[in-house]
């Protein structure tokens, strides 16, 4: 039975009706007016109205020296991670045939979208991460054109490591422009930038509302909110680290969500002391504070399969297991967008290094989907050939599966091939 020793503060349902207005009247100058609507919105929220929003080679040189050697080769070890597990997972989207019945071939394709276009968000943190994770994996799936963005910082240019990441991951048009106005331009198109298929990254409620308005005219990833964080935990897992990982999450936004499973109530007390103890010095509590004092909860549970049962409910983006038995959450677990097994690895490691995909689903939406990967940059397609043998055989059955339907043009189409065939 749970015990909840301490939970969550309800929060109000948000008014998003002057968001979604405020991203329509953006989305909209920008469709019809192009570059000068992008410029206007950025000089009015970004206070950054260039000449040209497209990043120079000369600018590129420029912010690679400013780097020091140490970042770059992290930055590039971080890259080869991403881009080693893009390639494993790419390699099992394979194309195949098969003959289903004699005479009737079946098959499936994977083919790469021609462009894709790569928001990096800006704001509390220079968010270098997720230009290795929207950059690198459409380069991977096959993506002959992929287009990145991101916001100026304070008025300046982008944040030199987060351009040379955008490099270094392969991007092909880099562009300094941001928010709803940026992923508007990539979905769109302007003068000097050709519109892509697919829009993919984070960002604040503007940015996902765009994504939601802009889905249908391009694809999009997932629609994310704040961050979140379960850790299941058991008697033999350190306070210290739990509370740790916690608050690494916590420090992400005001609204990120936090909870512990523990089937120690031991364990549970001590980390929210470690909690309180660690925040007391934390450099980010300003924001890692109020998260956890109003979205974190604490959950003392009987059972393994109680707990697999409230995390599933919960459906976290980030589910961390610090258990004896790790492998039993991984065997019955089945909502969330990726799970760090063992006190061995953290969710700082899937957010910068060790190389799956940081971009994953919030807000319960990993009931029905994962996170982004190169699968999403690809359009699995199917097609199918007979010979006449076998395509009488199945225009008998077609035709009258057609009319049963009331389809009768469809059903013709089944006949004159009958009437061919037949002689």
């Amino acid at each position: 039975m749970s015990n909840y020793l301490k939970e969550a503060k309800p929060s109000p349902k948000e008014d998003l009706s002057e968001v979604r207005e405020t991203v329509r009247e953006i989305l909209e100058s920008v469709k019809g007016e192009g570059v000068e609507a992008v410029r206007r919105y950025s000089k009015n929220f970004d206070n950054w109205a260039p000449d040209s929003f497209k990043i120079t080679r000369d600018e590129i040189e420029a912010a690679r020296s400013k780097l020091p050697t140490t970042m770059v080769e992290d930055i590039d070890y971080c890259q080869v991670q991403i881009r080693n597990f893009a390639e494993e997972q790419m390699k099992r989207l394979v194309d195949f045939e098969v003959e289903t019945l004699p005479g009737v071939f079946l098959g499936q394709k994977v083919i790469p979208v021609a462009s894709s276009g790569s928001y990096i968000p800006g704001g509390r943190y220079p968010m270098l991460a997720s230009a290795h994770m929207t950059v690198i994996t459409p380069k991977v799936a096959g993506v002959s054109r992929v287009v990145a963005c991101t916001p100026p910082i304070k008025g300046e240019g982008i944040y030199p490591a987060t351009l040379y990441s955008m490099v270094a991951g392969g991007a092909d048009e880099i562009y300094c422009m941001g928010g709803v106005q940026g992923l508007g331009a990539m979905a769109y198109g302007m003068e000097g930038l050709d519109p892509v298929d697919v829009v993919v990254g984070a960002g604040n409620k503007y940015v996902a509302e765009a994504k939601r308005q802009l889905f249908g005219d391009v694809g999009i990833d997932l629609l994310a909110g704040p961050t979140e964080i379960l850790v299941i935990c058991d008697d033999t897992a350190d306070p210290y680290i739990v509370a740790a990982d916690i608050l690494g999450q916590a420090e992400h936004d005001p609204n990120s969500r936090q909870c512990l499973i523990s089937l120690s109530k031991d364990i549970a007390e001590k980390t929210m002391v470690e909690i309180d103890r660690q925040l007391e010095t934390l450099p980010t509590r300003d924001v890692a504070a109020v998260s956890w004092g109003n979205s974190g909860e604490v959950v003392v549970v009987d059972s393994r399969e109680e707990a697999v049962e409230l995390s599933d409910r919960w459906a976290p983006e980030h589910l961390e297991v610090q258990t004896a038995d790790w492998r039993y959450y991984l065997d019955n677990c089945t909502n969330y967008g990726s799970m760090f097994c063992g006190e061995e690895t953290t969710v700082s490691y899937g957010d910068k290094t060790i190389g799956t995909n940081h971009v994953l689903p919030t807000m319960r939406a990993a009931r029905y989907t994962g996170g982004l990967y190169v699968g999403k940059f690809v359009k699995t397609v199917t097609y199918q050939y007979a010979t006449k043998e076998a395509s009488l055989e199945i225009a008998r059955v077609c035709e009258r599966a057609c009319n049963y339907e009331n389809m009768l043009a469809h059903g013709i189409s089944c006949k004159v091939r009958i009437e061919k065939y037949e002689k």
